[in-house]
Parts: C-alpha cells; structure tokens; sequence
C-alpha cells in the first residue's frame, strides 16, 4: 500500500508527499531528514493521509493535491 499524507508545519504551510510508511516517513520530516522543505518548516503533524494501492496512484494524488490552492487543501483535510 501507498499513501499520500500532508503535514502541517509551525509557520501554518501544509507539506505534501507520498510513501509506503506514513509513521516513518513523518519521523524523517521530524529528524530533518525528510525533505529539504521540512528542514526549514518544522512539521507538527501529520493532517491528510489516502490509501492508493499502486505508487502511481498514490504520486498522481499528491501531484493533484499540489496544484490546489492553501484554501482548497484546507477544506481537502477537513
């Protein structure tokens, strides 16, 4: 299984990615190993996750999820 989470960051910016591992993968975010984007916002938590079945499925998501605006992401989470 693949996912396609967002993470809330201390300045209220929302990160998005995809992996096999949600939990592990937020430990890296958390450890400054995650991205380069989340070295500079600290990551709180972890706010959106999807199942997908392939890892194409789950990378088509988070490139959809991008493209939205803050505010089309916000009412995504809620």
């Amino acid at each position: 299984m693949y996912y396609t989470y967002m993470i809330l960051t201390e300045n209220n910016t929302l990160y998005c990615g995809y992996t096999d591992d949600v939990e592990r993968r937020f430990k890296q975010h958390l450890s400054g190993k995650g991205a380069k984007y989340t070295r500079s916002h600290k990551p709180l938590k972890v706010v959106y996750s999807k199942e997908f079945e392939t890892k194409s499925e789950a990378m088509k998501e988070e490139a959809r999820i991008k493209k939205l605006s803050h505010q089309e992401k916000l009412k995504l989470i809620s």
